[in-house]
This record gives C-alpha cells, sequence and structure tokens, in this order.
C-alpha cells in the first residue's frame, strides 16, 4: 500500500467534514474538539516537534469512536507546526480500508504515521488503551476481576494516549540515522 499517496489524496480536517459530515455530524465532531483541552505541558512538547510528521487519518464522520478521536489531532496539528493531519474516509477509500483492517475488520480510526518523504513509521488505532479500559470495565461492571474500571475522565488519558503515540514517532524520526544525515544534525 502507498500510504504517501493515500496521505497526498486525504483532506485537512475542516475539508474533510465539509465533504462527508451532516450537520448533525459536524456538530458533534466541533462540540468534542471544544472540549479538547491540551495542559501546558502537552503543548510545550508539540511545540517542541523539530521532525515533519505526516499523520494519515482513515475515519468515518458517523463512527462514535472518530468523533471522540479524531478532533484530539486536529488539536494536535494546531499546537505544532511539524504535524500535517490527512483525512480519508473509509468508505471512498477502500484499498486503505482493506490494508489497515483491525481484527479483521475495517475499523477506525486507523492513523498511519510516515516521514517527511513519506516513510510509513507506525500506525495506531481503533482505540486506546483507556477506551478498551472502559469499554471492559461496563462489560463486566463492579466485578472486573482486573480491577480496571473506566476513568473519571477518560477524555484526557484519550489524549495522553495518543499524544503518546505521536511523541513516540516524533523521537523515531528525530533519532533516525536517515534523517540526521538528511538534516545535518
Amino acid at each position: 500500500m502507498d500510504f504517501a499517496a493515500a496521505f497526498d489524496s486525504g483532506l485537512p480536517y475542516r475539508e474533510f467534514l465539509d465533504k462527508y459530515a451532516t450537520p448533525d455530524q459536524r456538530q458533534r465532531w466541533e462540540a468534542f474538539r471544544a472540549g479538547v483541552v491540551l495542559t501546558a505541558t502537552q503543548q510545550e512538547l508539540l511545540a517542541s516537534f523539530a521532525r515533519e510528521t505526516k499523520v494519515l487519518v482513515l475515519a468515518g464522520t458517523w463512527c462514535g469512536d472518530c468523533v471522540n478521536q479524531c478532533p484530539i489531532f486536529e488539536q494536535f496539528e494546531s499546537a505544532s507546526r511539524k504535524i500535517l493531519v490527512r483525512y480519508l474516509d473509509r468508505d471512498d477509500a477502500p484499498q486503505v480500508a482493506n490494508a489497515l483492517k483491525t481484527c479483521g475488520g475495517a475499523r477506525v480510526p486507523a492513523v498511519v504515521f510516515l516521514s517527511e518523504d513519506g516513510e510509513f513509521c507506525g500506525r495506531y488505532g481503533d482505540r486506546t488503551l483507556a477506551r478498551y479500559r472502559m469499554m471492559v470495565g461496563r462489560l463486566q461492571g463492579a466485578s472486573c476481576p482486573t480491577g480496571l474500571g473506566p476513568a473519571d475522565d477518560t477524555t484526557s488519558l484519550v489524549v495522553q494516549e495518543w499524544l503518546d503515540q505521536f511523541e513516540r514517532i516524533q523521537w523515531m524520526l528525530r533519532t533516525s540515522t536517515r534523517l540526521r544525515q538528511l538534516h545535518g544534525d
């Protein structure tokens, strides 16, 4: 799969919503985005990124998991001049959806991280650990044998877990011998 070409055909956040979201869906995405608050430490980290990171997001405006995660990426992109995010609609990009199947299904959001020159660096999604813990807690209730139940503020945990992935890729790019030679650092 040529993820660099897929990234180039993707849309920025607002254009993605303009093309695919109904008014109700757009309102849900925007309401969630407005509620995502990055801490000063998170903002400083994002502002410190030195390497351009291309982020391809396979999503659906109808998808509840996308509503509760994709606006986080918009906040990251706003806080860092080195993050470029592009969105593809899962149903309009079947080849990408097939390449990014998770647990045998075309689940979203699916995120692919690329270097500035389009080299594959990693992928993540469809949910973070905090979100899965919350879901398992709801399934098993108070008798959850792991003791891991839903958090009081799952959103802040999800934001941090996504930021951890963005940071991991940034440090991969920053320490890459190939990119250090290219940039002379």
